[in-house]
């Protein structure tokens, strides 16, 4: 029993997050579902090659029928129930076989069609995971409930998620839960031991360090003409005093003229042409501010300071390009550099304005997403105005039943 459990372990962790508190317990009390803790179990003699037995596709239809706990649409089970009448043994295997992979992708990479995922560029790893041989080694233990509830996402928001979707009794906030539910689902159950989450919705940015919040900062994202994308990059490094590379859009809006009309003004604010690209000097007026990450992607979107700290007393935080713009930046970047430079000394940098780049001690995950029913720093669940109107698009691409 003990090589058997410990070969479905080692399969889910090489591939997906560490099970939550009680199901690491569970597994390691090395238990099947009904409590036992017992020898390989053997197939019986009448049931020759048999992976599904009556007990199991009982569990399989229990899970199948629960789905709606999950947001999810309950899948038909009238092919099973045909084989199980024909008494026909492969074709009973074959089918409870079918929708139990096609229930377990559901809850691991959910239920949307791409058209409802448009827009959303977080890296799903989980995609890679080869789900049947978890689920015959799952059947082979006795350990089909466990399987099934271990592919939920392992984020403690999910868990807050889906007590509320429960519970709530207003439609319109239990079918945003359900839409938040499905994101998390796209998202990897392992986000990482360490990682920042930032959501857009609620114009917070947070650290987590084994799977508690350790840290939440105010941040200012895109103006609804201008969104910050979702996507995800690693943090490989801090800049202190950075120039900034003013983009092409920015430049044709306004820089480009202030600069060809009244060139001491531009010299004032630090714009400077050279080399064929406008720049901005470091210093406290600089659009930057005196911070930015270094998280390389396509999109050409930042964390960083900003000089017009009064934004963050504002409750709806959408001002800019798309760039994320962070409150107490110097604190972010301190606490991220956190083994490699002290307070004081990330202070001496910002002092002496000259350009500075700090690498991390290792890359971290970088999320930006998008949860308008998401937790806040206390831990208390909200749910959002749509900032950027991506539940209503989603909810106009839904499947009937998936995600709310």
């Amino acid at each position: 029993m003990k090589r058997a459990l410990f070969a479905l372990v080692a399969l889910i962790s090489c591939v997906a997050a560490a099970p939550s508190d009680a199901l690491s317990h569970e597994w390691a009390s090395h238990s099947a579902d009904d409590g036992s803790t017992q020898p390989d179990l053997e197939q019986p003699s009448e049931w020759p090659n048999r992976n599904w037995d009556p007990a199991d596709i009982s569990a399989l239809k229990r899970w199948i029928n629960a789905a709606g706990d999950d947001a999810l649409p309950v899948i038909s089970t009238s092919t099973l129930d045909t084989a199980v009448l024909s008494g026909e043994i492969s074709a009973i295997d074959e089918e409870a076989t079918a929708l139990a992979l096609r229930l377990a992708r559901m809850h691991l990479l959910g239920c949307s069609a791409s058209r409802q995922k448009a827009g959303w560029n977080i890296n799903d790893s989980d995609k890679s995971i080869a789900l049947e041989p978890l689920l015959m080694q799952a059947l082979k233990n006795n350990m089909l409930n466990t399987f099934f509830a271990t592919l939920r996402p392992a984020h403690p928001d999910y868990g807050k998620l889906r007590a509320a979707y429960g519970s709530e009794t207003d439609q319109k906030r239990r079918a945003t839960i359900g839409l938040n539910m499905e994101r998390w689902r796209w998202m990897p159950r392992s986000l990482g031991g360490e990682y920042v989450l930032v959501n857009a919705p609620m114009f917070e940015a947070s650290l987590w360090r084994g799977g508690k919040r350790i840290s939440t900062w105010k941040i200012i994202v895109g103006k609804t003409s201008t969104p910050t994308p979702v996507f995800d990059t690693k943090i490989t490094g801090v800049i202190i005093n950075p120039w900034w590379e003013i983009p092409a859009s920015i430049v044709r809006e306004s820089v480009g003229a202030l600069v060809r009309r009244n060139p001491a003004r531009a010299r004032a604010r630090g714009y400077v042409w050279a080399n064929g690209r406008y720049r901005q000097k470091p210093g406290p007026n600089n659009a930057l501010g005196q911070m930015k990450l270094v998280m390389p992607n396509r999109f050409s979107v930042y964390m960083h300071d900003t000089p017009s700290k009064h934004l963050f007393e504002k409750d709806v935080r959408a001002f800019s390009h798309g760039c994320i713009r962070t409150g107490d930046a110097i604190g972010y970047a301190a606490t991220l550099l956190e083994g490699v430079r002290s307070r004081q000394q990330v202070d001496a940098i910002v002092a002496s304005r000259k350009t500075t780049t700090i690498k991390l001690e290792r890359p971290m995950p970088l999320y930006i997403a998008y949860f308008t029913a998401a937790t806040d720093s206390t831990g208390q669940l909200l749910v959002q105005n749509d900032l950027y109107r991506r539940d209503a698009r989603m909810a106009a691409a839904s499947k009937p039943g998936c995600g709310g």
